[in-house]
């Protein structure tokens, strides 16, 4: 074996070997309530029909990923005027009873520690109060950041104004494809699209806890994993049956706990704010 047929192989095995405790990164994640949803009619949630008729109550979660010094925000819930109010839109009752920089306030936080602002997706109830970080580098799905500028968005372009209006100097990373965020894979978007263009998921490697996958709205409540129900208003039928194929095999190869953030249920999966996970 030559020298440089030597270095690779060290490279691989060093890039396969299992972190030590010693190397492990110091990680941990909170969940927030960054509002709720009541549902008067389900049915657009299935372009089947399966929901037609059923009332739900749906949860809207974000979260707080620390790893280190740094903080990740991974989606930023409804807009903080709506706070103890509700909206009604459809078959859509939304409200919010606390904030974002509320909550982060009672684990000694503030806007400007958050060090990323990921998103999942450019819907409403996942982009309300990115706007409270503009210090943040936004992580959005390319596909997404494409759309939000592409003119006919102009009033979810404006949620994203500390990096898309028109001369703003935030910091911007378009994911085509998967991102490690902190670079040591204990935080991964994957790129899960069909819900929007750019749509994307989040893998957790937590110590002890283990493996955690937040869904964002790849699924909205545990039904639709095993009835394989696709939202009317997805963007993408084939790409949405693809992801979810992909986020499942994934869930089961690592041993990871399912999150569906928008299925209350799947509140007691994580310890309730302020505690975290570990």
């Amino acid at each position: 074996m030559t020298k440089a047929q030597t270095l690779i192989v060290a490279a691989m095995i060093s890039l396969a070997a299992p972190a030590t405790a010693q190397d492990a990164p110091d990680i941990e994640l909170w969940r927030l309530d960054c509002g709720t949803i009541e549902l008067s009619d389900a049915g657009p949630f299935s372009d089947t029909r399966l929901y037609d008729g059923e009332r739900r109550t749906l949860t809207d979660s974000c979260y707080v990923i620390r790893n280190g010094a740094r903080y990740l925000l991974w989606d930023a819930g409804f807009p903080a005027a709506l706070k103890g109010n509700s909206d009604t839109q459809g078959v859509f009752t939304i409200s919010l009873a606390q904030t974002i920089p509320e909550q982060l306030a009672r684990i000694g936080l503030k806007p400007s520690d958050i060090t990323y602002v990921a998103v999942s997706h450019y819907h409403g109830d996942h982009i309300g109060q990115a706007q409270d970080f503009p210090a943040a580098e936004l992580l959005i799905g390319r596909g997404d950041a494409d759309a939000v500028v592409s003119g006919s968005l102009d009033g979810i372009r404006a949620q994203f104004a500390p990096w898309f209006a028109e001369g703003a100097t935030g910091k911007v990373n378009r994911i085509a494809g998967d991102l490690d965020v902190f670079g040591d894979a204990s935080v991964t978007m994957i790129n899960t699209p069909g819900h929007t263009p750019g749509h994307h998921s989040l893998v957790v490697r937590l110590p002890r806890s283990g493996t955690i996958m937040l869904t964002g709205d790849l699924y909205h409540f545990e039904e639709q994993i095993e009835n394989r129900g696709v939202p009317q208003f997805n963007t993408d039928r084939a790409d949405t049956l693809a992801s979810f194929e992909r986020f499942n095999q994934m869930a089961d190869n690592l041993d990871a706990t399912i999150v569906i953030q928008h299925d209350p249920r799947h509140l007691i999966r994580l310890p309730e704010f302020p505690e975290s996970a570990k």
